[in-house]
């Protein structure tokens, strides 16, 4: 770590240097606080510009010292010296400015930043707020709408909203240092504006604040720090601002503690090291330059695409002319949807669609260097495919199944050089989910696993390890928690009341809406086809639905009735007259309860994975549940919300 001085002229130039991302840690805090007192002294600085090496201005606290106790200079301190400075500093921002960072250049009197840059107050995504005034004096520079809407949120923004915000006084075109310093000689010549901390606080009524209440109440789906968050700022615009800063301070180290910040420093940290396992990490991946997908299907359409975003070129391989043709189209009508969204240009969606070649023979993947198998989830499909793949495909391609529930193995009997086989399971619609289940067969070789999780980094998902049995992690739980479900029917519950007690716990939808709008048949389908094969399935409620006609929204019909084409399910007296033999009359659980007992269920069987050497780590069951079936993240997964991390 470094922070040195420098001199332009009149210009000081204060240069942080602590790799990787430039992190706020107790060295680099008291660098930049010896810093202020030696350019205060010298009285030939008219001004400072504080900027940072590398690859991004200061991104944050030092992840190291999370769930230690803070050393001084702290942060609040610094901020305050900072802007309290004889000399303007001006924050010279490229990368990120997040968190910490962001808040020091609050204390700059100015900041100017590149237009690639992004600043945001991440802090409720850690189930913390901001601690060293980013609730206080973010509102006062850029109003309380967009302050609330970016401190709740968490979400970065780039620098053109940020200039139009007011949060940064200058795009530099070119060169920062430059830019920076020519900026700062220019302002030292005019007026000064006021600091910050000296500003008035806007003020909005009582209306606003139930408002905004409410909205961030929804958002934030129970977790606390976002309406924590909210409530500092409401104070910043009540209290004098030192009384402000002490209530958000005083806030932050409550919340610091807090079980929320636990779990979410957890993912925090699981995530960062998911792309690249410890036991990899001398293992050189695979480069991939093509990639063939077989089947233009719901899925292999979402595979295509999200390997179209991440740069690859893309084979599209079908059965025949016409499949091609409708595989093609199911990932057209995913760019157009994009463009539709603003998330795409027209340009960028005819540029993703012109790198795919669609193919209706299998010879064309000669020289791919994987394809990914999206076929029909029937083992004879998929098998037919990989014998085909085995005759065309150079001995050295990775050959990777997309199965959700067929042992690999069995897949892959027969195929020549079996070492470079492995599932890749993605979830739908592939090209947004992003769990990516990794699913080796005992020949996988390393470095095709390897090159799975670099794949996996390369298309911005969150890879997790799982070992094979039926529904490998994700489904395997969620077999369970659905039968956990049903067999809260059975004892007296309400459908209705079940969903609202999960989405009262944080999940977007409860376990009987899921199924309506994902279809209650493709479970069915699989229940079905284990009894064709002879094992022993029991009926379940589902079943019944399925058999009355009932597959869920498709059909108008579900465990919900859906009327007038509404995707808002009403509950429904057919279902109740169809379960109704079923049903005892037990005594109804109160929502606590109900959600108590299905993130059990979700967590007892993530034991017996752990316990079976299907996961190696509680932690990558969290994360297959958070990144795959949208368990809230502030719970930190059913394994760590349960007691079983």
């Amino acid at each position: 770590m470094s922070v040195t001085i420098t001199r332009e002229g009149e210009i000081a130039l204060v240069t942080v240097d602590n790799p990787p991302v430039n992190a706020l840690g107790q060295a680099l805090r008291q660098g930049l606080w010896d810093a202020v007192s030696t350019l205060d002294a010298d009285d030939q600085v008219k001004a400072v510009v504080l900027i940072c090496a590398g690859r991004t201005f200061i991104a944050g606290a030092d992840v190291r010292e999370f769930g230690q106790t803070p050393q001084p200079p702290h942060l609040p301190d610094l901020v305050t010296k900072i802007e309290a400075a004889q000399k303007p500093w001006v924050a010279a921002i490229h990368g990120s400015a997040l968190g910490g960072g962001l808040e020091v250049a609050l204390g700059c009197r100015f900041r100017v930043a590149v237009e690639s840059a992004s600043l945001g107050l991440p802090e409720v995504t850690l189930g913390v707020i901001p601690g060293a005034s980013g609730t206080v004096r973010t509102p006062r520079l850029i109003g309380l709408e967009n302050a609330i809407a970016m401190i709740t949120s968490g979400k970065p923004v780039r620098a053109k909203q940020a200039l139009a915000d007011g949060l940064i006084d200058a795009l530099i075109e070119g060169d920062l240092k430059d830019g920076a310093l020519i900026f700062a000689r220019n302002a030292v010549q005019q007026p000064l504006p006021q600091p910050i901390s000296s500003r008035p606080a806007p003020q909005a009524d009582e209306a606003f604040w139930q408002a905004q209440q409410e909205s961030v109440r929804k958002a934030a789906r129970g977790a606390s720090a976002p309406l924590m968050a909210l409530e500092s700022v409401h104070q910043s615009t009540i209290l004098p601002f030192d009384e402000a800063m002490a209530f958000e301070r005083q806030t932050f180290l409550e919340r610091r503690d807090s079980r929320e910040a636990a779990a979410l420093r957890r993912i925090f940290f699981a995530e960062r090291g998911a792309t690249r396992p410890a036991a990899l990490q001398d293992v050189t991946p695979v480069t991939l330059k093509t990639i063939g997908v077989i089947g233009g299907g719901t899925m292999g359409a979402g595979i295509a695409a999200a390997l179209r975003e991440a740069g690859y070129p893309v084979i599209l391989t079908e059965q025949d002319e016409a499949a091609v043709e409708r595989g093609l189209a199911n990932i057209r009508k995913i760019f157009d949807d994009s463009v539709k969204r603003g998330r795409l240009s027209e340009a960028q969606a005819q540029e993703r669609f012109a790198g795919i070649i669609g193919s209706s023979n299998y010879a064309d993947l000669a020289e791919a260097d994987l394809v990914i198998e999206a076929v029909f989830e029937e083992i004879s499909v998929k098998r037919a495919v990989f014998e085909k793949l085995g005759q065309v495909c150079r001995p050295d391609a990775i050959l990777a199944t997309n199965t959700s529930y067929i042992d690999p193995r069995a897949i892959a009997e027969g195929l020549p050089y079996p070492e470079r086989f492995i599932g890749l399971h993605f979830f739908s619609p592939a090209h947004i989910m992003k769990l990516l289940e990794i699913v080796p067969v005992p020949e996988t070789s390393d470095a095709v696993l390897a090159t799975s999780f670099s794949l996996a980094a390369k298309l911005k998902k969150m890879p997790v390890r799982a070992g094979i049995c039926e529904g490998f992690i994700g489904n395997r739980i969620l077999k369970r928690y659905r039968a956990a479900a049903e067999n809260l029917l059975l004892k007296g519950n309400n459908i209705a009341d079940i969903d609202a007690a999960m989405r009262s716990y944080g999940l977007a939808m409860g376990p009987f809406e899921a199924q309506d709008l994902g279809g209650l048949d493709i479970a069915y389908l699989q229940r079905e086809g284990a009894r064709a094969a002879g094992q022993t399935v029991p009926q379940t409620l589902g079943d019944i639905l399925v058999e009355a006609g009932r597959k869920g929204q498709k059909t108008a019909g579900g465990w919900y009735d859906y009327t007038d084409g509404s995707r808002k399910g009403q509950p429904s007296a057919a279902v109740t007259a169809l379960l109704k033999p079923h049903v005892t009359n037990g005594s109804p659980m109160s929502a606590t309860e109900i959600a108590e007992a299905l993130v059990g269920e979700m967590a007892a069987e993530g034991q017996a994975i752990l316990d079976e050497g299907i996961a190696t780590d509680a932690v990558d069951i969290d994360l297959v549940k958070i990144h795959g079936y949208g368990f809230p993240r502030w719970r930190g997964g059913p394994m760590f919300a349960s007691g079983h991390a």
